[in-house]
C-alpha cells in the first residue's frame, strides 16, 4: 500500500497514520523525521539540510524531493509506505509522481483526515501538556483528576505556544492555502480518498480500512 496522508493538525492524522502503518505493515516516513536521521548520520544530504536550518532558511523543495526519493529506496518502502508532510505543493506532488514512475510505481490513495475548524480549534487550544514528564490531556476530553496538575507525576500542566488560539488560527490558514491545491491535484489523478476525522478514532479507522480495502 503507498499512500499519501493529508490532513490539517488537530484531525487525528498522527493517531491514525500509526495504526494504517502497523495494519498494513508500511513505514510511516515524515520530512521531519528524514530530515533528523540524515543530519544526525551526517550524510551528504542532512548536512545540506542543516545548512540551510542552521541559518534559519527554509529547506529548497529540490533538497527536500531529493531526501525523500532517497528515503524511498530504502528496503522497508519496498512493499509500501505512507508519506506524511510531503508532497507539501504541487510541484513536489509532480516531482513525486515522476520519482515513482521512473519505478513503475503509484500511489493508491492520497488520503485526507478532515474536520471542521470550530472542532480543530476546540481540540489544540484545550490541550495541555505536564511541563516535567510530558503526559498530554485536554480540559474536556482528557481532564486530569486535579485541575492543571498531573496524574502522573503531579508537575504542572502547560498549554504549548502553538496550542494557543492565535497560532491554531495562523496554522489553519497555512494549511487552507498549501494544501488546497495539493487536494484539487490528487483529485483531478483520481486518487483522492477523504474520512471525516471528527468521529471518534476506532471509527475513523474503520472507515480508512474501508477506503483503503477498494484499492486491492
Amino acid at each position: 500500500m503507498k499512500i499519501i496522508l493529508l490532513g490539517p493538525p488537530g484531525a487525528g492524522k498522527g493517531t491514525q497514520a500509526k495504526s494504517i502503518s502497523k495494519e498494513y505493515n508500511i513505514p510511516h516516513i515524515s520530512t521531519g523525521d528524514i530530515f533528523r536521521k540524515n543530519i544526525s548520520e551526517k550524510t551528504p544530504l542532512g548536512l545540506e539540510a542543516k545548512g540551510y536550518m542552521d541559518s534559519g532558511k527554509l529547506v529548497p523543495d529540490e533538497l527536500t524531493i531529493n531526501l525523500v526519493k532517497d528515503r524511498l529506496t530504502h528496503e522497508d518502502c519496498k512493499n509500501g509506505f505512507m508519506l506524511d508532510g510531503f508532497p507539501r505543493t504541487v510541484k513536489q506532488a509532480e516531482a513525486l509522481d515522476a520519482f515513482l514512475k521512473e519505478r513503475n510505481i503509484d500511489i493508491d490513495a492520497a488520503l485526507l483526515i478532515d474536520a471542521p475548524k470550530d472542532l480543530i480549534i476546540e481540540r489544540m487550544t484545550g490541550r495541555r501538556v505536564c511541563s516535567h514528564c510530558g503526559e498530554t490531556y485536554h480540559v474536556t476530553n482528557i481532564p486530569p483528576k486535579v485541575e492543571d496538575v498531573c496524574d502522573l507525576c503531579g508537575s504542572a500542566l502547560i498549554q504549548r505556544k502553538d496550542d494557543n488560539l492565535e497560532t491554531v488560527i495562523e496554522r489553519l490558514e497555512v494549511y487552507d492555502k498549501q494544501t488546497q491545491p495539493l487536494v484539487e491535484y490528487y483529485k483531478g489523478r483520481g486518487k483522492l480518498m477523504s474520512v471525516d476525522g471528527s468521529k471518534e478514532q476506532h471509527e475513523v479507522f474503520k472507515d480508512i480500512r474501508d477506503l483503503l480495502g477498494s484499492c486491492k
